[in-house]
């Protein structure tokens, strides 16, 4: 368990696997992800890699630049809101990782297959197709 956001940023910053282990695989309480996405910006995405963060503070981060929605994006256990939500983003790069997100459903890989972006669209038709 971490349990404050300059634990998670000092585990997250280390140069030994154990500790940057910790800061991708264990929980927190949804204070202390808060606390990380407040207080530290730079560390936004690196929450959103954590595998334990809830869907709330997921929803959160949506709030923030694409850099950080990517991170949203490519994560498998979003919820059918979530993946609406970032299939509409207009950031491309957004749209395209969460064409390549195993888990999108069904509805939203057919309608970013007819993206304006080629690139979201053949990305999409492609896990359709799988």
């Amino acid at each position: 368990m971490i349990y404050s956001a300059e634990e998670f940023v000092r585990l997250r910053s280390s140069e030994h696997k154990a500790d940057y282990e910790r800061a991708a695989l264990e929980e927190a309480p949804v204070s202390v992800w808060r606390d990380v996405i407040a207080g530290y910006p730079s560390w936004r995405k690196w929450v959103a890699h954590n595998k334990t963060v809830p869907l709330e503070i997921l929803a959160d981060l949506c709030a923030f630049g694409a850099d950080v929605r990517v991170f949203v994006a490519m994560k498998r256990s979003l919820s059918p809101t979530l993946f609406h939500r970032l299939s509409q983003d207009d950031d491309a790069v957004v749209r395209q990782q969460v064409a390549a997100n195993k888990k999108a459903p069904r509805e939203v890989l057919e309608k970013l297959s007819r993206d304006s972006d080629e690139d979201v669209a053949r990305v999409a038709r492609f896990n359709l197709q799988r």
